[in-house]
């Protein structure tokens, strides 16, 4: 079982289709996507709870992660399979 994740996207962002490959890959089996595109009302939720206004923005359990390349970097630094643990 892994913590909750949850990331704020767009359906044409190749970022969010990385992230969610990586996060697969670490033996997450479910990701709750939150479409900015198909629902512009949740990029301002996404902009107040993060400051930042691009995507993918992830948050892991109660933790933003940030974007891709923060995911990444977790991933690379051994941080991330610790923090998908629940």
């Amino acid at each position: 079982m892994t913590a909750r994740v949850v990331m704020y996207g767009t359906g044409v962002c190749p970022y969010c289709q990385r992230a969610e490959a990586l996060l697969t890959a670490r033996g997450v089996d479910q990701i709750e996507k939150v479409r900015v595109d198909l629902e512009p009302e949740r990029r301002d939720e996404m902009v107040t709870r993060t400051g930042r206004r691009t995507v993918p923005q992830i948050f892991i359990g109660d933790t933003h992660v940030g974007g891709f390349d923060d995911l990444s970097a977790l991933d690379r630094d051994g941080k991330l399979s610790a923090l998908l643990a629940v």
